[in-house]
C-alpha cells in the first residue's frame, strides 16, 4: 500500500453522516451519490470504470485481498479510509457489516443503445421490489439485452438492495430511469415493437418472432401494467402454463420471455 489510509472512528463524522443518509432515496438523488457493499460489487464497479468517489474498509480486517490486486485501476481521484465497525455499520445499514463498501456516482446511461432497430429492451412499470428489480437486471445482462428502462413507481435503481441483488448487473448495461411513454413513442416510431403479457393473448410465447425490435413490457406483481402503459403495448403473448399454478412472478416470467428471445435469436 502506498500510503496510509485515514482511520474513521466515529459516527459524528461529517463524511459519515453524508454516506449514512446516503441509504435513503432523497439524499440519493440530492447528492448524485449510491452505495455499494462488498468485494464482488466493487470489483464489478473498478471493472467497469465507474466513477468511485471513496472506498471505505473494515480497519480491524484490512483491505481484502481481492481489492488490494486490483488498485491500479482505481482513479486517482478516489479516497481511500479504513473505519471501525460500527462506522461500517452506519453508513451500510446492515447488522452484519460487509469488509468493504464504496461511494459512487450515479451512473450515466447511453440512451442511444435504446433504439437499436433490432434491440431487446426491458421496460419496467412499476415493479417494487427490489429483489425482483435486480433479478430482472441480472437476466437482461445475461441474455445480452440491449438496455432497461424503469418508469414511474419501480423501486429505486440505487436502493440498497436493488444494488446487491443486481450482483453487479447494474455495471453491465443502460438502466435508464424515466418517463415510459416519451421512449416508448419514440421507439415505436422506429417501428419497434412493445410486447407485453396478457392471459387474453391469443398467442404464446413461443409464437412471438422475437428477431424483430422488440421491448419487453412488464408490470407490477399485483396490478399488472398501468393502464397509460397498458395502451402503448402492441403485442402481447402468454407464458404457457402445464401444471396448477396460476403465474409466476414478474422476475421469473421476465427471465423466461428473455431466454426465449434469446434462443431465437441465437440458437435457431
Amino acid at each position: 500500500m502506498t500510503k496510509e489510509h485515514m482511520l474513521l472512528s466515529s459516527v459524528q463524522n461529517e463524511r459519515v453522516k453524508l454516506w449514512a443518509s446516503l441509504l435513503e432515496k432523497k439524499h440519493r438523488d440530492r447528492q448524485g451519490l449510491f452505495i455499494i457493499e462488498g468485494i464482488h460489487l466493487l470489483k464489478e464497479a473498478i471493472a467497469s470504470g465507474a466513477e468511485i468517489e471513496a472506498i471505505v474498509y473494515d480497519a480491524d480486517k484490512g483491505l481484502p485481498k481481492e481489492i488490494s490486486e486490483v488498485q491500479d485501476k482505481v482513479a486517482s481521484f478516489t479516497e481511500w479510509y479504513k473505519a471501525t465497525r460500527n462506522v461500517m455499520a452506519k453508513c451500510t445499514g446492515t447488522d452484519s457489516a460487509p469488509p468493504i463498501f464504496a461511494v459512487l456516482g450515479k451512473l450515466k446511461a447511453d440512451e442511444e443503445k435504446l433504439y437499436n432497430p433490432n434491440g431487446l429492451v426491458v421496460v419496467l412499470d412499476g415493479v417494487r421490489d427490489p429483489g425482483n428489480v435486480g433479478t430482472i437486471i441480472r437476466s437482461a445482462d445475461a441474455v445480452g439485452a440491449d438496455a432497461i428502462i424503469l418508469g414511474k413507481g419501480c423501486v429505486d435503481l440505487y436502493n440498497p438492495k436493488t444494488v446487491r441483488s443486481t450482483m453487479g448487473s447494474l455495471f453491465h448495461l443502460p438502466i435508464i430511469e424515466g418517463e415510459l411513454k416519451a421512449y416508448i413513442d419514440q421507439a415505436k416510431q422506429r417501428g419497434i415493437q412493445m410486447v407485453g403479457t396478457s392471459l387474453q393473448a391469443t398467442h404464446n410465447c413461443y409464437e412471438y418472432s422475437w428477431k424483430q425490435g422488440s421491448w419487453l413490457v412488464m408490470g407490477s406483481e399485483g396490478d399488472g401494467l398501468s393502464a397509460e402503459v397498458e395502451a402503448l403495448v402492441n403485442q402481447t403473448v402468454i407464458i404457457p402454463m402445464k401444471g396448477q399454478s396460476e403465474s409466476l412472478n414478474v422476475a421469473m416470467a421476465t427471465t423466461v420471455l428473455l431466454y426465449e428471445a434469446m434462443r431465437q435469436r441465437e440458437f435457431s
